[in-house]
């Protein structure tokens, strides 16, 4: 099972490298982005964290994303003093264009095989897709406590501004 486990992740790590236009956006930055459109706004810690990044290479990170306009800043609805990392409309627009692109690249490469590899491909993406959303499911970001109301406020809902997301 460990060498399935093994063999699957290579497999996944080699299609998304060979089907991905790298020429706008490296890795990190599309991965940063796709993060930021699934999960919602976060702050540039915790953002540096999931992504596996040093802070200061986040922070320049997000600083170029911000010049191409592709992410903005952000204030946090449940604590004023905080700025949070968004998606832009334009970045959701450069990932659906990544998205179709792959896509298509892949599509014309499996359009290749005998027809009976297309069958087996088809019927092992039924086993491997919900693996692979489980799998997705649990590295959702932790939800941030929420700070007790004072006696004297009115308690707030936690609204943050739309991103698209569906979280």
């Amino acid at each position: 099972m460990r060498q399935t486990a093994q063999s699957l992740t290579e497999t996944a790590a080699a299609v998304i490298r060979a089907v991905t236009d790298h020429r706008d956006l490296s890795f990190t930055a599309a991965s940063t982005l796709a993060r930021l459109e699934r999960e919602g706004p976060v702050r540039l810690t915790l953002l540096a964290a999931a992504e596996g990044v040093a802070q200061p290479s986040m922070t320049q990170l997000v600083q170029r994303l911000e010049r191409q306009d592709l992410v903005m800043r952000v204030g946090d609805a449940m604590d004023g003093r905080v700025t949070l990392i968004a998606i832009s409309d334009a970045g959701r627009q450069v990932l659906a264009a990544r998205r179709r692109s792959r896509d298509a690249r892949l599509a014309e490469l499996m359009a290749a095989l005998p027809d009976d590899d297309q069958r087996a491909l088809a019927d092992a993406m039924r086993v491997v897709a919900p693996l692979v959303r489980r799998m997705l499911g649990g590295t959702a970001r932790p939800a941030r406590p929420a700070r007790p109301a004072r006696p004297d406020e009115t308690p707030r809902s936690p609204e943050r501004p739309d991103t698209g997301s569906d979280r």
